[in-house]
């Protein structure tokens, strides 16, 4: 069979994923998504599948370019028929807040309110319409890059706000978690794969719940906060609907991210991450390695039936 392809952009974020592969004997080809080339007129595909595992936080560490090479990339493989794990349409998803926030303004599904900026100039009168305080977010993210809270219009007028990558802006309203706390639910081929629930620092705004977020996270079962990450079992009607963003988008695996709003008890969902690198010491915390779910599911898609030798690495 032909090798699976693996691209990605984060040089460690991974390893687990290449250990399962290795494990298993299945031949794949790792594709660094900052030195990618590819040719076009080239109409055979190469790989028996891509897995998509770049992730949209790359800008963060000098690889922005990367971002818009995969686009590309995506649009190619699909063009010559190679399946793709988390492809474009996913991929577009996973780019940018603002269309998360209209999937879930589609789906009918809780949310913040959010107004979405193209000039930053405009950002304090869209701001205005809303309740403070309030999350100014880059619309090209991840790990919860470039978020600032502010507590009032004042505080915003002042402000220099750095636009992102694409130059768009969303203000959206900084709702209180309940119990200071968010959850995270992963989901694998249309199916609950967990859950984990994340303690936050009191007052805080980034509710980006991996392990590397704001400080290195360990493999301990504790945040990069220093707090608490536990497996967690959300009600069946949030699960529910964690499964229908999740279809609705394209994804065909990736988590999204909820807390319940403290004004009002529900659950409102904010965020949705076709990325996911699992939670770290994963057998600990959940009881079971999610990678070994996740190459399950790369194994029926590349169409291996059985173990192959040589790795393409």
């Amino acid at each position: 069979m032909l090798p699976i392809g693996i691209l990605y952009e984060h040089p460690q974020w991974f390893t687990p994923l290449f250990a399962e592969l290795d494990r298993r004997g299945l031949p794949y080809e790792k594709l660094d998504a900052t030195r990618l080339v590819f040719d076009p007129d080239d109409r055979e595909p190469s790989h028996s599948l891509v897995v998509n595992r770049m992730s949209p936080s790359a800008w963060m560490r000098g690889h922005g370019h990367a971002i818009f090479h995969t686009l590309h990339y995506l649009t190619y493989v699909d063009g010559i028929g190679t399946p793709v794990l988390n492809g474009l349409r996913a991929y577009e998803l996973e780019l940018s807040k603002a269309r998360q926030a209209s999937l879930l303004a589609e789906l009918g599904i809780p949310h913040p309110r959010t107004r979405v900026v193209a000039d930053r100039t405009a950002v304090a009168a869209a701001a205005s319409e809303l309740d403070f305080p309030v999350l100014v977010k880059p619309n090209v993210g991840g790990s919860g890059a470039g978020i600032t809270a502010f507590q009032s219009l004042a505080e915003l007028t002042e402000a220099s706000l750095d636009p992102g990558l694409d130059g768009t802006l969303l203000v959206q309203e900084q709702l209180p978690a309940a119990g200071d706390a968010i959850v995270r639910v992963e989901i694998l081929d249309g199916e609950y794969l967990y859950a984990i629930r994340i303690l936050l620092l009191p007052g805080s705004f980034n509710l980006c719940p991996a392990d590397y977020c704001e400080l290195p996270g360990v493999a301990d079962g504790v945040s990069g906060r220093g707090l608490p990450i536990e497996a967690y079992e959300p009600p069946a009607e949030v699960i529910e609907d964690a499964k229908r963003i999740v279809r609705a988008g394209g994804l065909d695996l990736g988590g999204v991210e909820y807390l319940v709003n403290e004004r009002i008890g529900e659950p409102t969902f904010y965020d949705v991450n076709a990325l996911s690198n699992f939670v770290a010491d994963a057998t600990n915390v959940l009881g079971f390695d999610p990678f070994v779910s996740l190459v399950d599911l790369i194994e029926l898609r590349a169409g291996a039936l059985s173990p192959a030798t040589g790795v393409l690495a």
